[in-house]
């Protein structure tokens, strides 16, 4: 202590600086030997684990007591350095830095000071299971342990065996307080090499164990808040909270959301607590309703709450961390399994969908009670009240699925049309618009008027087309009705859902069918008329449906006008390609007559007759397969080209023989004749087509060459005089059908070089 004239100088300003300068060195002294023996005895204590308890205690009073010294002695130097500041600026300022860089140490030894003491009460407190007091007395000793790590100038040796004390300290904490919750929150988990089954999840249970009398309403008992607690103060709750909300998700949540034959038992048990079972209930449907998945969920959440979560951790509920950990996988899950699924299939049952709404909202409700949900509103609760939006893509993506589906079913399943064949069309009001224009037309009828067009105008011939385009068609015309009413947005992705049905047979049946349509003629056919059939519907199709849609559809763009060249093209195309393969058939049978001559000979009379016989036979089968399902002028058209490209083979291989014998020329005639009597049986109607008889049996009409073939039939068996009569100056039959050169020619082959024949040539001019 300073004596009474020291303090008389010193309040007087004469404090001499040898004598402050001194009293400065000897506490440096002090302090350099605190120092040391504070670094020995942290030293025994953390790193050579000697006791040394007595000694730590001496210690402290003896830095306490050079702590106060210190303080005295600032006081003073810095009295001094008031009063004499213009005298001894540069001596003081030295002395000032001494007695701050005594400070530091000083500081530092106390801060070593509070380490030990937070460490030792950690672990009095952790032995006494008061986890929120050692978690919080190992707090303080982390920050006394920073705030000496944070000095520049430290260099001690010793802090890096502090901070592992530290570090092995927290993990005994935690690996304490893991126990703790271990004991407090059972999981009965089946092995992970079983299949994922109902079966299996059957064994999974949740054991919650809190100790309390019966008459006390569920709560978390205080052993839990403190562990929780602790473990938040310790920052390991989040990873706690992680890994047990992966757990839940994965095995019961999940489950209770995806299967519809679980459910979930609580039980209370005297000895173990509270007990969530997985069980298995009797269920008719294939998926649940919603109502019976959020009754699942809130049985377990409500069960967790009330046990488990139901603590505030720093002004957070602990549901709350819960909830931000599982609601994201969990609101996902329940869209796509649950809702997704409740979504009506059509427009009569969206008022129903209400309901599920309003389970929604009550279910999200109960959530945020619980803390689980923050926030006004949720994926899944937008997602139920979006339900137009959901109906039609729903709606959509069901329709594209069955249209597919039709499309690439048999084609050879066909029906009958008529042209009194009418679609089955909804019954729908007529708009106002319309209404004044019909009633204005009734009173306003004059002769005008009397001309109508023909009840058979815009029909369709009669000719058969596949089940699947009838189908098709009642699927594009249901899905248009359903959008009759529907909100704008799902009345516009309704309408292009049919476009794109439509779009979609384009590309469907002529990829998938494609070898089919080019080896069975009746298929090509029956395509044709399937085009044929769309593209005649299409016509009126959006004219029927538009002004009863909303905007923009109402206003021209719900039409399918735009399609019709399409589907002709298709179709045509399609037949077009079936037509080439068989007029190659034709062409390669015809092939085999060795070009017609030579016929006196056996063997090519043979071959000659067979490809006559053989082109026939096929056009004979082709109308078995073609008479019955194209219309009649269409038949008729594509037989009478088949049967034109076969006689006009025959005619240019006769025209180009240079000699024919009489032989030849019978044989030849025979074959001709052949084909006359036989190929107009393929013209014949069927028995309900009598009123088309007139047109089919005017062969001429339909084949081109029939007319110069049968002049070339007559001319095979003709004299020269019959030849140059039926010739008439040019002017008769033959030369209707042949040129002047082309009778010479057969003139020629047919009759021997002599007067006659040189008078018949000469005629023919």
């Amino acid at each position: 202590m300073a004596s009474f004239v020291t303090e008389v100088l010193a309040s007087s300003g004469k404090l001499e600086k040898e004598d402050l300068a001194g009293k400065i060195n000897k506490m440096s002294r002090k302090v350099a030997d605190a120092k040391e023996e504070l670094c020995d005895m942290i030293q025994k204590r953390y790193v050579d684990f000697l006791p040394s308890l007595q000694v730590s205690v001496d210690l402290v009073v003896q830095v306490d007591e050079v702590s106060k010294e210190m303080d005295i002695l600032k006081t003073c130097i810095e009295n001094e350095i008031q009063q004499n500041i213009h005298l001894a600026v540069a001596d003081y300022e030295n002395l000032k830095q001494q007695l701050e860089k005594n400070t530091i140490i000083i500081t530092m030894l106390g801060h070593l000071k509070e380490f030990d003491n937070a460490m030792e009460d950690s672990n009095k407190a952790l032995q006494e299971k008061q986890y929120v007091e050692a978690a919080n007395h190992l707090e303080r000793a982390r920050c006394s342990l920073d705030l000496l790590l944070d000095w520049k100038t430290t260099h001690l040796p010793l802090l890096s065996n502090l901070s592992s004390e530290l570090i092995v300290q927290r993990e005994n904490l935690i690996y304490h307080l893991g126990d703790e919750w271990k004991q407090l929150v059972i999981w009965r988990l089946p092995s992970p090499k079983e299949p994922a089954d109902v079966k299996t999840l059957l064994k999974v249970e949740l054991n919650l164990k809190h100790p309390r009398s019966e008459d006390e309403e569920p709560k978390p008992s205080p052993l839990l808040c403190s562990v929780l607690q602790a473990l938040a103060i310790q920052g390991d709750l989040q990873n706690k909270m992680k890994r047990f909300s992966q757990v839940l998700v994965k095995n019961m949540l999940k489950p209770l959301v995806m299967h519809p034959l679980l459910s979930v038992r609580v039980k209370e048990q005297e000895d173990e607590g509270t007990v969530l079972t997985i069980v298995c209930v009797e269920q008719s449907q294939e998926k649940s309703a919603p109502s019976q998945v959020y009754s699942k969920l809130l049985l377990v959440l409500k069960t967790l709450h009330s046990h488990l979560l139901d603590v505030s951790i720093r002004n957070k509920k602990l549901s709350a961390i819960l909830g931000e950990l599982i609601w994201p996988e969990i609101s996902q899950c329940i869209i796509r399994e649950c809702l997704l699924n409740s979504i009506p299939t059509n427009v009569s049952q969206l008022e129903k969908y209400n309901t599920v709404i309003k389970e929604t909202e009550e279910f999200e409700k109960s959530l945020k009670d619980m803390d689980y949900l923050q926030g006004d509103s949720t994926d899944l609760l937008k997602y139920a009240k979006n339900v137009n939006c959901h109906f039609a893509s729903r709606k959509c993506k069901d329709v594209i699925v069955a249209a597919r589906k039709l499309m690439t079913s048999q084609l050879h399943n066909t029906v009958k049309i008529t042209p009194d064949s009418k679609l089955q069309l909804p019954k729908l009001p007529v708009p106002k618009s319309e209404l004044k224009v019909k009633q204005k037309t009734k009173e306003d009828v004059t002769m005008e008027n009397t001309k109508q067009l023909s009840v058979w105008s815009l029909c369709l011939p009669a000719c058969r087309v596949s089940e699947l385009v009838q189908q098709l068609m009642k699927l594009a015309i249901n899905t248009l009705h359903e959008a009759v009413g529907s909100s704008p947005q799902c009345a516009l992705q309704l309408f292009f859902t049919v476009k794109n049905i439509f779009q979609l047979f384009c590309d469907v049946v002529p990829t998938y069918h494609k070898e089919n349509l080019l080896k069975f003629p009746q298929l090509a056919a029956i395509h044709h008329n399937n085009c044929m059939f769309l593209a005649h519907h299409l016509l009126t199709l959006g004219h029927y449906f538009k002004a009863h849609l909303p905007q923009p559809l109402n206003e021209g763009m719900a039409t399918f006008v735009d399609m019709v060249p399409g589907f002709r093209k298709l179709g045509a195309q399609c037949f077009l390609d079936q037509m080439n393969v068989q007029k190659a058939e034709l062409l390669e049978r015809l092939s085999t007559a060795h070009n017609f001559c030579n016929l006196d000979d056996d063997d090519n009379y043979t071959a000659a007759s067979r490809a006559v016989r053989q082109v026939i036979h096929q056009l004979k089968q082709l109308g078995t397969v073609w008479q019955d399902v194209f219309p009649v002028n269409i038949y008729c058209k594509a037989m009478g080209h088949l049967l034109n490209t076969a006689i006009a083979e025959i005619i240019s291989k006769i025209m180009m023989l240079e000699d024919i014998s009489s032989d030849e020329g019978e044989h030849l005639y025979g074959l001709c004749q052949l084909l006359i009597k036989e190929s107009p049986l393929v013209f014949m109607p069927l028995a309900e087509e009598e009123e088309n008889k007139k047109y089919q049996e005017e062969v001429h009409l339909y084949v081109k060459k029939w007319g110069t073939f049968k002049e070339l039939v007559i001319v095979l068996r003709s004299n020269l005089q019959e030849i140059v009569d039926r010739w008439a100056d040019g002017k008769g039959p033959l030369a209707l059908e042949f040129s002047n050169s082309e009778v010479k020619n057969l003139i020629r082959a047919l009759f021997q070089n002599t007067d006659r024949r040189a008078v018949a040539l000469t005629k023919i001019r």
